[in-house]
């Protein structure tokens, strides 16, 4: 089993104090920074900005993980690149040339992450997964805050890890939806290690973040 990572969603931060959401979850002590962007398109919903990322990025040691939820996400690997992704995580629905995808990521030095949507079925990660490194398995429907967790997806996460397994591959297997102290044990029992966190558990406003993300860690990863 790979360590336990908690991926803030900045999605749920609250934007008019931004950068001192920030400080309050580097010292919670979360591993990374869960940054959506979305077109409109792909969902429909828009969301964290380009200006903004390139603000945040030299005030903060946290890495990016970055999930494209648009359409032909290709053209804009460059540009998270350059802006300080550390991860850049594309989805497999509508995308046909996914292997090619995986290695435009790869040469651009950064880490590959593939996301699922709830319906997709995992079975195809027999040929990608030695491509990537991290599987984004969506337990809600993707552009929305606040949606209730899809308990069909635990049984996808369990067939990830497995396939993981058989191929010998070590990959980060992470979930996003509805990610509270309710799903984390049956979603790490599951496989999973990588836990983003927003409205169900550090962002739900209950306590102080710094508070929040301190426990929500130490809770997942002792679970």
């Amino acid at each position: 089993m790979r360590d336990v990572k908690i991926s803030a969603s900045l999605d749920c931060a609250n934007y008019l104090a931004l950068l001192e959401d920030v400080r309050k979850l580097e010292r919670g002590g979360v591993d990374m920074l869960h940054i959506d962007v979305m077109d409109g398109v792909f969902v429909p919903n828009f969301a964290i900005g380009t200006n903004l990322l390139r603000k945040l990025r030299p005030m903060t040691h946290l890495p990016f993980d970055v999930h494209l939820m648009v359409v032909n996400p290709e053209p804009h690997f460059s540009l998270f690149a350059q802006l300080g992704a550390d991860y850049i995580t594309f989805h497999a629905e509508g995308n046909a040339r996914l292997h090619h995808l995986a290695l435009a990521v790869r040469r651009l030095g950064k880490k590959v992450g593939i996301a699922l949507n709830p319906a997709t079925d995992p079975e195809f990660l027999s040929y990608l997964l030695p491509y990537v490194d991290l599987v984004l398995c969506m337990t809600v429907d993707p552009g929305f805050v606040g949606q209730k967790f899809v308990p069909e997806v635990v049984a996808k996460v369990r067939r990830v890890r497995e396939i993981a397994c058989e191929l010998g591959v070590d990959v980060d297997v992470a979930v996003d939806g509805g990610i509270s102290e309710e799903t984390v044990p049956l979603l790490k029992e599951a496989g999973a290690n990588v836990f983003v966190a927003g409205t169900s558990s550090i962002f739900s406003g209950k306590e102080d973040l710094e508070v929040a993300a301190r426990r929500f860690g130490e809770f997942c990863r002792r679970t």
